[in-house]
């Protein structure tokens, strides 16, 4: 099934706002994600969505010859800025995660952070990650959990949003074994482990600040809705974030798991 029209919109959404401040809340996870890893001179490291570098700038500051893709022109072109203030050498590119404009066997590591979840072909995502791995390549994922914190605001943001267009895979699923395991087992050898990354912030009014200038979906929905369902929206949105409030503030757990493959 072709989705052509709705990753023509992802590539406009995602590219909608400074998504690297988005990405200072996910350190944890990309720690967590390189770290197991484990980054080589000179190895060949495919990073998938890369959006603004965070994985990708990690693994070249580790000695791996990196290459970072994304379906979001913006953001690739930020992540190119960020690369050269950073004195990086990283090769940046623009491109679709369920048609990957690499040849068979060109990586010796793939990853993706909160990234490839969000195709709407799963299937044929998986597909891509298995044929650009050389044999004996290692494959790592952190995709958000579907019963954690994220799961949770995404069902929030769905009161306000058009429905996905039929035979869409939800991105939540990546967050689950038996469905990594059903799209990627018969190309890798997979082992999970689970982490979290707290969202901490003063109030539910900061996070939405930061949300609807940074992070892509939330401000494009609130620059589509109008009048009181915008209203509406950024009242759900602070009052959700107001839910997860202690004496020290907001701390929101966002569960992540963490999949580590070997290619066959």
């Amino acid at each position: 099934m072709a989705f052509e029209e709705l990753k023509e919109r992802q590539a406009v959404i995602w590219g909608n706002g400074p998504f690297e401040r988005i990405s200072e809340t996910g350190t944890v996870a990309y720690d967590d994600l390189v770290g197991r890893l484990a980054p080589e001179q000179g190895e060949r490291w495919l990073d998938i969505a890369c959006g603004t570098g965070a994985v990708a700038f990690r693994a070249a500051k580790r000695g791996a010859a990196v290459t970072g893709v994304d379906l979001a022109p913006a953001l690739v072109a930020r992540a190119r800025q960020l690369a050269a203030e950073a004195g990086l050498d990283v090769q940046l590119d623009v491109g679709d995660c369920e048609q990957l404009p690499y040849g068979n066997a060109d990586f010796d590591v793939v990853s993706s952070s909160f990234g490839v979840m969000f195709a709407p072909d799963h299937q044929r995502a998986a597909m891509e990650l298995g044929r650009v791995c050389r044999p004996g390549a290692r494959l790592g994922l952190v995709t958000w959990r579907p019963e954690g914190g994220v799961g949770a605001m995404f069902k929030t943001l769905q009161q306000f949003q058009p429905p996905p267009p039929e035979g869409a895979g939800s991105p939540l699923a990546w967050g689950e074994e038996a469905h990594v395991e059903e799209v990627l087992g018969g190309d890798f050898e997979l082992e999970f482990s689970e982490g979290d990354v707290v969202l901490a912030a003063e109030s539910g009014r900061e996070v939405w600040e930061l949300f609807s200038t940074s992070f892509g979906p939330v401000k494009t929905l609130n620059e589509t809705l109008e009048g009181e369902r915008r209203d509406e929206f950024e009242q759900a949105f602070v009052d959700f974030h107001e839910s997860f409030r202690t004496n020290g503030g907001i701390r929101m757990s966002r569960e992540y798991l963490l999949t580590i493959g070997r290619r066959r």
